[in-house]
């Protein structure tokens, strides 16, 4: 773990003066009850504030903001502090967690659009939409805790973006409060809207570095009526393209899911997450897991999953299926899709990858990437698993049965360093969808090119020039 720098000594009277604006409840300053605040997801970092701020609404942040600039004190916005790259841990700064932001200010089904507050809770706004007849696609694991400004300033993505985009993509307007103080209004529920530059998209993977998210206008979509779920397993790693290209066609473009699964993830969950079972019978090296939905309750997805099945088992692309009977048998095989990541724990150290490369060249990848692991450190267990349709491959290695994990950790640079070339190399990038934060800053300075870095520090010197805005990452 790494120790993060002390804490600061706030400026006298600033604690007052912060107290002042967003009340007793607003300010945290007791350690006991900071520790959630600090306490990094993965065990990676651990941080450390003076105090945490939890504004009520955007006037107030806007307020905090201003408190802070003035006494020239750094900010570290946060959610649900559910994120993977260190982006929320503080580093003896001002925490402004917008935990006490959670109103939904307004649905407009015929619009199809909902207007947020930044520290919603995800699976409440997927909750609201479907209490509306419509669906808020944004879909990952920590849904019952992520917060929605939190998955706007990381450009979220999880396991339905193959359909409906990553965050950025499901972002119509937002509400920031910039790192003066001043509020930018942004809340557009507009498709088209040719003014210039679309501000919006500064902010969104920003990681908190730009402003404070505190408002989003979110595209809703049609509530689908009819899904169909089939858990596949695979001839051969090179047969997945083929598959999904064929589950796209034979669907109507509705697939909303396609993971890919090793059979050492189907091990690890079985092993250590109470539930958890054999789908299909006998073992295979590769599987799938893919969905298809429609708004469209005519439409019969059961016999287009039926009939693509048949098709690729005829020839001889899936050696195995079965298709999810009921809701509950659904919800079994994406409960073994998400107890693989907390099932790597048990299994001792591990070194884990955010990957992306063009969708065409996941195969070649995980090949490539598992012959130069093996290489390095013998018996490394590599778990390369995730949301092929887009190209995102979660490339987790294990430690060896038996090895001493610490041994295994202290090749972290040189194995992350050999995947992240690999990936490169095929046009990819060494973080798919988890953000740089604190984590990932030296990566992004080792492969960004000149000319990006210096765009990148002009728009981070222009909006915040004093350096105060969530420092240390992305940057």
């Amino acid at each position: 773990m790494n120790k993060i720098a002390s804490c600061i000594n706030l400026p006298g009277g600033l604690l007052n003066r912060l107290s002042d604006i967003v009340g007793a409840a607003g300010l945290v300053t007791d350690p006991a009850d900071m520790e959630t605040y600090i306490a990094e997801q993965r065990g990676l970092f651990r941080g450390e504030t003076p105090c945490v701020v939890q504004p009520a609404t955007t006037p107030e942040v806007s307020q905090v903001v201003k408190a802070c600039q003035d006494a020239g004190v750094a900010i570290v916005p946060q959610g649900g502090n559910t994120g993977l790259c260190g982006g929320a841990v503080a580093s003896g700064e001002v925490i402004l967690s917008l935990t006490r932001m959670s109103k939904i200010r307004e649905v407009d089904p015929v619009n199809f659009t909902m207007t947020v507050d930044a520290g919603c809770v995800l699976a409440n706004l997927q909750d609201v939409a479907e209490a509306h007849d419509r669906l808020f696609p944004l879909s990952l694991g920590a849904e019952g805790s992520c917060q929605i400004g939190g998955n706007l300033s990381t450009n979220a993505g999880g396991t339905a973006v193959i359909r409906y985009g990553n965050s950025r993509e499901l972002t119509l307007g937002l509400e920031v409060v910039l790192p003066n103080g001043d509020i930018w209004d942004g809340l557009t529920g507009l498709r088209k809207n040719n003014t210039g530059y679309d501000l919006k998209h500064l902010f969104i993977g920003a990681e908190g570095t730009l402003g404070i998210i505190t408002g989003a206008v979110v595209k809703l979509f049609p509530r689908p009526r009819v899904r169909s779920t089939a858990f596949i397993a695979l001839r051969d790693l090179d047969d997945v393209l083929e598959v999904l290209g064929r589950a796209r066609k034979a669907s109507g473009d509705t697939v909303s899911g396609f993971e890919l699964i090793p059979r050492i993830c189907i091990d690890i969950s079985i092993r250590h997450t109470e539930g958890n079972f054999e789908f299909l019978e006998g073992k295979h090296e590769w599987y799938a897991l893919i969905e298809f939905e429609s708004s469209e309750e005519t439409l019969d997805l059961t016999s287009a999953m039926e009939n693509f099945l048949a098709s690729t088992y005829e020839e001889g692309l899936v050696v195995d299926a079965t298709i999810a009977q009921s809701d509950s048998q659904r919800e079994q095989f994406w409960f073994l899709r998400e107890a693989m990541v907390l099932s790597q724990k048990p299994e001792g150290a591990s070194i884990k990858n955010d990957v992306s490369v063009p969708i065409s060249r996941v195969p070649q990848f995980i090949r490539e990437a598992n012959a130069a692991v093996a290489e390095i450190y013998p018996g490394t267990r590599p778990l390369a698993f995730g949301h092929v349709g887009d190209g995102n491959v979660h490339y987790n290695l294990s430690q060896p049965v038996g090895a001493e994990p610490q041994e295994f950790l202290d090749h972290w640079d040189e194995i992350t360093g050999r995947v992240v070339a690999i990936a490169l190399s095929m046009r990819g990038s060494f973080s798919a969808e988890h953000g740089i934060g604190k984590l990932k800053v030296h990566d992004l300075a080792a492969h960004k090119s000149p000319v990006e870095l210096s765009m990148m520090r002009a728009i981070k010197t222009a909006f915040d020039p004093k350096g105060l805005m969530n420092p240390g990452k992305v940057l």
